[in-house]
């Protein structure tokens, strides 16, 4: 039993939409699954606009923007829902939505104040809509299905917009609630993203919540896989838009992904897939438009990694822009031990996540995001000692498990690099990758190279494919 999750570029036109459909309806001829599905591409958006409208008491807006999301999943349904009662129903179950919807926009603006427990309703409507069109669509078509209320199962605490599972209750809840119905031969289709407090309050699981609820779906039903459909043909070698040539990667580790996804790659984000870790569940990136191509699958199984002829040293090319190298220097650092703990406070007090850091005895650099909070961190660390900032870089991140075993990296990536400046280097704690920070205006120049060097030639294996746009 696979569980899949189409994210809302997969699911928000009708063609997308039917695209999808046919895609689940070929997965039922092997074993019937669960299908999870995000809100429609740029729904959450308009429902967080909404929501924000209507807390600033501009209702006239958020009723504007809510007739939008009223009109595009009635298009769809009468688009994709032929049968004259199922779409009589959907359309009904549509206009019930949306209705609550209003009311709430109406109630919050009388109040003028949006609290994270009415920002969380809000954004949940998107994900109701879809699956529920989606539903009726894929009864239209033949295929037996039932639409189920992931409030129902996913039963969280009440951290609202960051709302985490309760996981011994939604374990027996995914059991109780969605064997049977698969065991009767019915697709379930449900919500990701979405849950619910003990007492009945709406939560959101927040960022890659809806890939989230795929994999603790998997991990509690113990599915054989976890598909997630997406618009782009599995993870890349790097950026296409900056190396053209860019492949798609058959096969990489979890430990891989997960450093990919801290790095600034597009890649699913580590913790919204640690339930397929723990349970070695293997996740497949797919392309919700290419659905005959292979995408990639994240394993840590040893026997279908031991199947890709691989021998190469380096598995993807990540980039982070919006970056700023902070550099300190004091010589009251020398020989002194807590130093680097009070450095490190102040970023933590201030909220600011360092990403990459290199030190010497009396120095340190390190890389951060640019945000509003760095003005403050930078006025404490002046207090301790000399501080330059050098504005607009980003970090480039080379990134494979073979790193850590291989002799000779780091001289043919300065080799590749050799005609652009590079402002600081590291290497990865978890020694599968090593970090260099170029200027933004040398990322392509310098990502080209590296990629040339790393996936030219000899070092191209079966693990790489052409992507199925490029084909």
């Amino acid at each position: 039993m696979a569980v899949m999750k189409f994210g809302g570029t997969s699911i928000g036109t009708v063609a997308a939409m039917e695209r999808a459909i046919d895609i689940v309806m070929a997965e039922r001829v092997r074993a019937v699954p669960v299908v999870v599905l995000s809100a429609c591409g740029g729904v959450t958006n308009k429902l967080i606009e909404i929501a924000e409208s209507a807390g600033k008491s501009d209702i006239e807006k958020a009723m504007a923007l809510s007739g939008e999301i009223r009109a595009h999943h009635l298009e769809l349904v009468e688009a994709l829902v032929h049968d004259p009662s199922r779409r009589e129903a959907a359309n009904m179950a549509v206009m019930n939505y949306v209705d609550e919807l209003e009311e709430l926009i109406k109630g919050v603006g009388i109040v003028g104040e949006l609290t994270a427990r009415s920002y969380d309703s809000f954004c949940s409507f998107g994900e109701l809509l879809s699956t529920t069109v989606f539903s009726q669509a894929l009864l239209d078509s033949g295929c037996e299905s039932t639409w189920l209320d992931m409030r129902r199962v996913m039963i969280t605490d009440d951290n609202f917009s960051m709302a985490r599972p309760l996981d011994e209750i939604c374990s027996k809840n995914a059991r109780d609630a969605i064997r049977l119905l698969l065991e009767s031969g019915k697709v379930v289709v449900t919500q990701g993203f979405i849950g619910s407090t003990k007492e009945g309050k709406t939560t959101t699981l927040g960022r890659g919540g809806s890939d989230y609820t795929a994999a603790l779906l998997g991990a509690w039903l113990q599915s054989d896989e976890i598909q997630i459909w997406t618009d782009v043909d599995g993870v890349m070698t790097c950026d296409p838009r900056l190396v053209p040539e860019a492949k798609s990667i058959r096969v990489m580790t979890f430990t891989e992904a997960a450093e990919l996804s801290y790095l600034g790659a597009k890649v699913l984000h580590p913790d919204t897939i640690s339930p397929a870790v723990q349970q070695n569940i293997p996740v497949y990136v797919l392309s919700s438009h290419y659905p005959e191509s292979k995408g990639t699958v994240i394993t840590n199984n040893p026997e279908t990694l031991e199947g890709t002829s691989y021998s190469g040293l380096v598995k993807s090319i990540a980039v982070k822009k919006g970056q700023c190298i902070v550099n300190f220097r004091s010589n009251r650092m020398l020989g002194r031990y807590g130093f680097m703990a009070e450095i490190f406070s102040i970023f933590a007090r201030n909220g600011v996540s360092v990403d990459m850091v290199s030190t010497s005895e009396v120095s340190v650099s390190l890389t951060v995001s640019k945000t509003a909070s760095l003005e403050a961190v930078l006025d404490e660390l002046r207090n301790m000692g000399d501080v330059e900032i050098e504005p607009d870089v980003a970090t480039i991140s080379i990134v494979g498990d073979n790193l850590r075993t291989s002799k000779g990296v780091a001289g043919r990536i300065f080799s590749a690099v050799k005609g652009v400046n590079i402002r600081m280097i590291s290497q990865g704690a978890s020694e599968i990758n090593v970090g260099l920070v170029v200027e933004e205006d040398d990322v392509p120049e310098a990502v080209q190279a590296l990629h040339h060097q790393f996936f030219s030639g000899s070092e191209t294996s079966s693990i790489f494919e052409k992507p199925a746009s490029q084909e």
